[in-house]
């Protein structure tokens, strides 16, 4: 039997070792172990875009939340983005020249941290969504990192 699977979710948090379950997680995914971006026979999944969704927060991004990594088709963002446009979401772009996505990752929620601090945004700690675009399959050969945070 060939199967895939459409989420995979951890509790976790921003500490120390929360980054390395987050980042053992996505090794899984990446090697085919989590058969999400390949079946488990290890064939890619065509049109497939894998995102991560944070929700189930316990308070805000200090504490502990839920971390699950989806897959999803176009239609998906198409969706949030008539959300960014009602205002329930604010969207954060943030590209890196250098290819960089840890750095590029860290850049845009940099940007959501300092705008909740200074009140640009009030977060509502519902479900937000990050979505990595690497340099190798962007047609600027930059790497991409869209934020979909939710707000009050």
């Amino acid at each position: 039997m060939v199967y895939t699977l459409k989420q995979v979710t951890i509790r976790t948090n921003n500490t120390e070792k929360g980054m390395k379950e987050i980042d053992e997680l996505w090794q899984d995914i990446f090697s085919g172990k989590m058969p999400i971006l390949f079946d488990s026979n290890q064939a890619f999944q065509q049109g497939v875009s894998l995102v991560t969704k944070y929700s189930n927060y316990e308070s805000d991004e200090n504490r502990d939340y839920d971390l699950s990594i989806i897959s999803v088709s176009p239609y998906f963002f198409q969706d949030l983005e008539i959300k960014v446009r009602e205002g329930l979401y604010k969207k954060y772009d943030v590209t890196d020249e250098t290819g960089d996505m840890v750095f590029c990752v860290k850049k845009a929620w940099e940007k959501v941290w300092n705008d909740k601090r200074t009140g640009v945004i009030s977060r509502a700690y519902t479900e937000d969504y990050e979505s990595i675009v690497p340099a190798q399959y962007a047609a600027d050969k930059k790497t991409h990192c869209h934020l979909y945070i939710a707000v009050k």
